[in-house]
């Protein structure tokens, strides 16, 4: 009998990269290197995957979130709706905001390379958050149930607390890739890795304290 291993095609390999990066960061990243028109097309199915993966993951940690059901006339399904496409627009965001940022903070210290790198770059230190909602959610939402949605529910306790506080250690971890991602894809230092997440950073922080102010 013969039995033939067909090899991954580029796109299948960029799929399995997305999980990969997970546990081998430094290869997925050195990948990214190779931003022709060919390779970047390869992986937009992953990209697109974790960045709505990651984006559900972000609208259900948000504020809004946690008093959707607060109204008797929402149920399940209409969080589930409401998250989805939220997340699709969240992700969406992330992806040319994101991306925009980061490259204009690596520009800033003098690196190269695209746009497009810069945002799928983006895109797969995000994979933490996207790997939290299939880890983290489906057990807070067992825990907790409906109550993660709504005010005042036992999700108020030190378990809730210890549920949100799990869910910001999966963005600190994809802080963390992308910090390792912009050193890998630039050759780069520590220090200048960090000073340029630090620049693309700067906005987001900027508007975030003008928020708390207001």
């Amino acid at each position: 009998m013969n039995s033939r291993v067909e090899p991954a095609t580029p796109d299948r390999e960029w799929l399995r990269r997305a999980v990969l990066v997970l546990r081998a960061p430094r290869a997925v990243f050195a990948a990214l290197r190779d931003d022709s028109d060919e390779m970047a097309h390869a992986r937009q199915e992953a990209v697109l995957a974790l960045l709505w993966l990651a984006g559900i993951a972000g609208v259900l940690g948000s504020s809004v979130a946690r008093t959707l059901l607060d109204d008797p006339t929402r149920d399940g399904l209409v969080v589930a709706v409401w998250a989805f496409i939220g997340g699709g627009l969240y992700g969406a965001l992330g992806f040319w905001l994101g991306g925009a940022l980061l490259h204009a903070g690596v520009r800033a210290f003098g690196g190269q390379g695209t746009y497009r790198r810069s945002r799928h770059l983006v895109a797969f230190a995000g994979a933490p958050i996207a790997l939290s909602l299939l880890v983290l959610w489906p057990i807070g939402v067992a825990a907790f149930g409906g109550d993660l949605f709504r005010s005042g529910g036992s999700d108020a306790g030190a378990g809730g607390d210890a549920f949100f506080w799990s869910a910001l250690a999966f963005g600190v971890w994809a802080l963390a890739l992308l910090a390792l991602g912009i050193r890998v894809v630039q050759s780069w230092t520590w220090g200048r890795s960090l000073g340029a997440l630090a620049v693309a950073a700067a906005p987001l922080v900027l508007v975030a304290l003008v928020h708390e102010l207001v």
